[in-house]
C-alpha cells in the first residue's frame, strides 16, 4: 500500500508540471543530466524523429535488438493507459517502484534556473533508468520537433527522421522547410541519418544539414527502396542487401514504409559491428506490437482502435478502412484535440462510415463534440454526441450487429480510454 501511495503521489506531482507547458530548449535537461553524471552517455542510442511513424519505428527497432540478444531501453510518448508505458526495458514497462526511484533521483538533480516541464522530467527519468538498468541500447523517440527537443541531449549511433508534414506550427514553423530544419536538428556530426521524407523542400533541407554535419544520408526511394508483395509481404532492396519475404507485425500499408527505415537502420548497425542476423531482423519486425495503431480489439463486433491523431494518420486509417472493411457498416467513435485539422480529418473518415458518435477524451486539449457536430452532420446524417468515452463505446457496441465494425479513432488519449474501458 505504501508503495502504491508513493507511486500515485509521484505521478500526480509529475502531471502537475503540465501547467508549465511546452518550453523547447536543452539547458534544463542538460543541467539535470549533468547532475546525474550524464547517464545517457553510458549506452548506445538510436534517435527517432518525424511527424508520423516514430513509435512504430522505435518499437520495431527495440524488438529486433531485443531478439538479437541485447538489453534494450525504449522511450516513447504519449502513453495510452499508464505512465510506465513510456519507459520500457526489453519491451516491458518499468515497475511502479522504478518510476518512483527514477523520479526521486531526477527531482533531486533538478536545480536549474527553472523547473523542468513534464516532458523534460520524464525524458531525464528514462535516460537515468536506462543507465541504472544497464541497457546495451536505448531507442529514443522525440517529443516535438528535434533540434530543441529534450531528447536531443543524446549522442546517437543513428538518427532517423520518418516523414514530415505541417504540425505544431506555433513551435516548429509553418513551412515544410522550416519544420524539416527543426527535425533535422537531431542530425549529428558524422552520424548516419535515415529518412522517408518525400517533399522536395524537406529533402533539400535535410540534405543540407547532413552535408554540413558530414553525416551519411540515406533516403527511402533513393538509397534504398521496397517492392510490395502479396499478403502484406515486401522485398527490401537495401544499401548493401536484398531481403525478401519481409513482413511487419503492424497493420496498414504505411507500416511497410516504416519497416524499410527500420531495415536500413539494421544494415547500418551491422556495418558498425552490431550483431543482427537476418532471422532476428525478420522475427523482430514481424513480432513487433505497437498498441493503439490499427489495433483489432474485438472480432465480434469488429472493433478497431487507431490513434489517427493528425491528417496524415487519418488518411492512413481511411486507406485501411477502404481496403479492408468495405463489406461492413462502420460506426466511428471519435474525439479530436483542438490543435488538429478536425474538419479535414472528419471529411477524410466520415464518407466511409454509416454512423458517427462524437465524444470527448479526458484532456483539456479536446474539442467539444458540439463543435464537431456541425461539420459531421453535413457529411453523414446519422451523428450523435455522447460526451463520456466509455458510454460512447458501450452505445456503439449496443447498436452494432455481429457483421458491423466499430472504429475508435481521432486521438491517442481517446484510444487510451478505450483500451482501459475494454480492459485490453
Amino acid at each position: 500500500m505504501a508503495q502504491r501511495d508513493s507511486y500515485n503521489k509521484c505521478i500526480k506531482t509529475m502531471y502537475s508540471l503540465g501547467r508549465f507547458g511546452i518550453k523547447l530548449g536543452l539547458s534544463t535537461i542538460k543541467s539535470i543530466l549533468h547532475n546525474l553524471e550524464n547517464p545517457q552517455d553510458t549506452y548506445k542510442c538510436i534517435h527517432v524523429a518525424g511527424t508520423n511513424g516514430k513509435g512504430s519505428i522505435a518499437s520495431s527497432l527495440a524488438s529486433i535488438l531485443h531478439i538479437s540478444g541485447y538489453k534494450v531501453g525504449l522511450y516513447t510518448s504519449p502513453h495510452l493507459i499508464r505512465f510506465n508505458e513510456r519507459i520500457c526495458i526489453n519491451n516491458k514497462p518499468v515497475s511502479d517502484a522504478n518510476v518512483v526511484a527514477s523520479y526521486e533521483a531526477v527531482n533531486k538533480a533538478s536545480c536549474g534556473a527553472r523547473k523542468p516541464t513534464f516532458f523534460e522530467l520524464t525524458t531525464a527519468m528514462a535516460l537515468y533508468e536506462f543507465n541504472r538498468q544497464k541497457v546495451d541500447w536505448a531507442v529514443i523517440e522525440t517529443g516535438m520537433g528535434g533540434r530543441l527537443d529534450a531528447t536531443n541531449i543524446i549522442n546517437p549511433a543513428i538518427s532517423i527522421i520518418s516523414n514530415i508534414s505541417l504540425e505544431h506550427q506555433k513551435y516548429l514553423g509553418n513551412t515544410i522547410s522550416r519544420i524539416a530544419g527543426e527535425k533535422g536538428g537531431i542530425i549529428k556530426k558524422c552520424i548516419p541519418v535515415i529518412t522517408g521524407v518525400k517533399q522536395k523542400n524537406g529533402i533539400s533541407t535535410l540534405k543540407n544539414i547532413a552535408n554540413k554535419q558530414s553525416a551519411p544520408f540515406y533516403r527511402l526511394g533513393d538509397t534504398f527502396r521496397i517492392r510490395r508483395g502479396k499478403n502484406g509481404t515486401f522485398t527490401y532492396f537495401g544499401i548493401d542487401n536484398i531481403w525478401r519475404n519481409m513482413r511487419s507485425g503492424l497493420l496498414g500499408a504505411h507500416q511497410i514504409d516504416n519497416a524499410a527505415l527500420v531495415l536500413a537502420a539494421c544494415e547500418i548497425l551491422n556495418k558498425n559491428k552490431a550483431e543482427l542476423s537476418i532471422q532476428s531482423i525478420k522475427d523482430g519486425l514481424a513480432q513487433n506490437n505497437w498498441p493503439g495503431r490499427l489495433e483489432i480489439a474485438s472480432s465480434s463486433p469488429f472493433i478497431l482502435l487507431d490513434g489517427a491523431h493528425n491528417l496524415i494518420a487519418t488518411r492512413c486509417l481511411a486507406k485501411f478502412l477502404s481496403e479492408n472493411l468495405t463489406k461492413r457498416k462502420i460506426t466511428l467513435v471519435t474525439g479530436i484535440l483542438d490543435d488538429k485539422p478536425y474538419a479535414a480529418m472528419l471529411a477524410c473518415l466520415l464518407p466511409l462510415c454509416n454512423k458517427a458518435i462524437l465524444t470527448r477524451p479526458k484532456t483539456n486539449r479536446a474539442i467539444e463534440p458540439e463543435k464537431l457536430y456541425s461539420i459531421a452532420k453535413k457529411i453523414i446524417p446519422d451523428v450523435c454526441i455522447i460526451q463520456d468515452v466509455g458510454k460512447a463505446i458501450k452505445h456503439a457496441i449496443k447498436i452494432a450487429s455481429s457483421d458491423d465494425a466499430i472504429c475508435i479513432a481521432g486521438s491517442l488519449y481517446l484510444v487510451g480510454e478505450a483500451k482501459e474501458m475494454l480492459d485490453l
